[in-house]
């Protein structure tokens, strides 16, 4: 198994963190990373946030519906997409992914929180001063991990085909 399948087959949504902060350099190569996603037409539409301060944390908890734990992160990066470029949720969710990676690489536990359409989507973006022309696409709540679930996921033949589609008989 290759480097970047083992990451991405241990990775678990991850809603409980230690009080150990994520280092700098750690923050800096999230954000790198996010920064190397690929984009439609190379057009990089993105504004990327590392949210450490704990009051902002919490009131970033608190704004969305099934976020609550962001409180309890060490960081929560915040991914904007500008709204005038025609694929900005594809670009923004490819660079949600890559910083997901690269986290889990540092042995560090993240949760994708939605974002795009969500009624707290404004409120976030106006809590932490981003220009209008950007809208939230996520937030990744970010801590080493207290706990990891394993939930069961379905298995490969149940979610894919070759070629063509073709309903099994039972």
């Amino acid at each position: 198994m290759n480097l970047g399948a083992t990451l991405i087959k241990s990775r678990r949504s991850v809603r409980s963190y230690t009080n150990e902060p994520v280092k700098d350099e750690i923050i800096r190569e999230t954000l790198e990373c996010a920064r190397l996603a690929p984009t439609a037409m190379n057009l990089q539409p993105w504004l990327f946030g590392a949210i450490t301060d704990k009051n902002l944390l919490t009131q970033l908890g608190s704004l969305t519906d099934h976020g609550h734990f962001i409180e309890g992160a060490s960081v929560c990066f915040a991914i904007f997409g500008e709204k005038s470029a025609k694929y900005y949720l594809e670009d923004c969710c490819a660079a949600t992914e890559n910083m997901i990676i690269c986290l889990q690489g540092y042995g560090i536990g993240t949760c994708w929180v939605a974002g795009d359409k969500k009624d707290y989507a404004e409120p976030v973006r106006t809590l932490l001063n981003v220009p209008a022309q950007y809208t939230l696409v996520s937030l990744i709540a970010a801590g080493y991990p207290k706990e990891i679930t394993m939930p069961k996921k379905k298995v490969l033949k149940e979610v894919s085909f070759y070629d063509n589609w073709k309903e099994e008989a039972e």
